[in-house]
């Protein structure tokens, strides 16, 4: 099938920008057309689990995944982190559930024949499976027992038969999982390139069941344009994606996709509308709704982005299907406490340091950590989003409440976790129905082989504070030799049929040693006490 190419819709004024006490006029909230993107083929897929292999591939030699790459220079500020603390306390009345192993790269090795770093561990839980997504395998579980439903596959196993790169071309990284609770669906996307040209894979299961059958669609991107570092977030109205572009060596500035989630639960022909932004704007995240509560008729999808040492970009995204020239894209900044990166991509890669051997791993702090998880509460809305910063000597994780951002938006709390002789860092944040927050992140020191911890609060806890650790499970082993790779994300996710538990998953070592390109994942679950089903 002829791949199809971008088509300009006419030119779209875009709305006036709403300001509030928090925020200021945005040099980031530029005017754009939005693009129209039609799916260069789309069709049905045979069950996953009638396509996957468990037989072992050909050998080949480890291998790293492409850097997210660069897309400007390192903020700094020059005063000290106001909201850095320590924990409150440990974590009190909460309850821990099932916790076990996730996929490992001796996993990857079965199914493809080869292990990658970093592997860009996350997942999410269904109805009754939890299915967790790495470069460049796909793994389903009971959600129940931890067992494990299908020997984990190559991702592209769900791209079998459908012809092009998305099949073709193998993996591509840069995956994510997420579970539409509005349709009981599963999304699974990767980024895939080759010689020809560079393309998102988009796949929603058509059941409740991720080893059944996919609605399957390929967007592409030209062989010029490259979609670094994807991201999604479902919303009602459509499953909403960023990127960064670059085109040849140059960074472009991100770019945010609406697409046609109707269409896509339907297996019919589904378009994209897209956003380019100037190379001032990068790394954005699309907001994922959790909880029943729907946003309000017509709410657009946020967007949030690091846009310098003192403020967030915020933008909002209202997609039209029918008319494209009426989709808008606005923006303004919101103003944080100031903070610095650590670990500047732009600079030096990789400052957290593992005890000896260990090498020194990457920090990723120029972009907001994956999920950008929205809830409406009735009587107001919420934002909650991460970041890493340097909180103080080391590195620690810079979290927030934003509430309201339709209009009368303020951010409501914020703090960074840090302590004196660990970093932390790679978090994902989440909230559950009764307003109970928690923090995944990675922990690591000179003495502390790199662990998963949880950090977590209830809504009459003093604002900006968290408690703990939950240490959701202790590292043994270092990472060496492994391009000082890790994360590049992980994921904290609430479970649809209680809105109460919460599910993280991330990357460690798990038995004492030195290990290249051998890590593995955990998958563990918990949950508030005052959070009932």
């Amino acid at each position: 099938m002829k791949k199809a190419n971008l088509v300009t819709t006419a030119a779209v004024c875009l709305a006036a920008i709403v300001f509030s006490s928090q925020l200021v006029s945005s040099e980031a909230a530029h005017a754009a057309n939005p693009i129209v993107m039609k799916a260069a083929r789309h069709d049905v897929s045979a069950s996953l689990r009638s396509m996957a292999s468990s037989k072992t591939a050909m050998a080949t030699a480890p291998r790293e995944m492409p850097e997210p790459r660069p897309t400007r220079a390192p903020f700094r500020s020059a005063t000290p982190d106001a909201v850095a603390r320590q924990f409150a306390g440990a974590l009190q009345s909460v309850t821990t559930g099932l916790s076990f192993e996730g996929q490992s790269a001796q996993d990857t090795f079965n199914a493809i024949g080869t292990a990658y770093v970093p592997p860009d561990t996350n997942g999410a839980p269904g109805l009754t499976q939890y299915v967790q997504i790495v470069n460049v395998t796909i793994g389903i579980y009971d959600k129940g027992t931890g067992e494990l439903l299908m020997t984990p596959a190559a991702i592209h196993t769900i791209w079998t038969g459908f012809g092009g790169p998305c099949e073709l071309a193998g993996d591509g990284g840069d995956p994510v999982v997420l579970f539409d609770h509005l349709a009981n669906r599963w999304l699974v996307t990767q980024l895939q390139y080759d010689s020809t040209g560079n393309e998102q894979c988009v796949a929603v299961s058509t059941t409740a069941d991720a080893t059944g059958t996919y609605n399957r669609y390929e967007y592409d991107y030209g062989a010029v344009n490259f979609p670094d570092y994807p991201k999604y977030g479902v919303w009602p109205d459509a499953y909403y994606n960023t990127a960064n572009i670059f085109a040849g060596k140059g960074f472009a500035g991100a770019e945010a996709c609406a697409f046609d989630r109707k269409s896509m639960l339907a297996g019919t022909a589904a378009s994209a509308i897209c956003f380019q932004q100037p190379s001032s704007v990068s790394s954005l995240l699309p907001s994922d709704l959790d909880g029943k509560r729907l946003p309000p008729a017509g709410s657009p999808n946020y967007l949030v982005g690091l846009a310098d040492s003192t403020h967030l970009n915020l933008f909002k995204f209202h997609v039209d299907f029918a008319n494209p020239a009426k989709s808008t894209f606005t923006g303004s900044l919101i103003s944080v406490a100031a903070f610095s990166e650590i670990c500047a991509r732009a600079t030096t890669l990789a400052c957290i340091p593992e005890p000896n051997p260990g090498e020194k791993v990457d920090g990723l702090a120029d972009r907001v950590m994956f999920r950008l998880a929205y809830r409406n509460f009735g009587d107001h809305e919420t934002l909650v989003a991460n970041h890493t910063v340097a909180g103080g000597a080391l590195g620690g994780v810079r979290w927030y409440e934003i509430r309201n951002p339709a209009s009368a938006i303020r951010v409501y709390q914020e703090g960074t976790i840090v302590d004196p002789t660990v970093d932390y860092w790679l978090g994902s944040v989440a909230m559950d129905k009764v307003g109970n927050l928690s923090a995944g992140f990675s922990a690591s020191g000179k003495e502390l082989a790199p662990s998963i911890y949880a950090a977590g609060r209830a809504p009459q806890d003093a604002l900006g504070t968290l408690s703990g650790p939950l240490v959701l499970a202790g590292g043994l082993g270092v990472q060496t030799r492994s391009y000082r790779r890790w994360g590049d994300y992980s994921s904290m996710a609430i479970d649809p049929t209680d809105d109460c538990t919460f599910w993280y998953t991330n990357e460690y070592y798990p038995v004492a040693g030195n290990f290249s390109f051998a890590w593995s994942t955990r998958i563990a679950s918990f949950k508030f006490d005052s959070c009932k089903h």
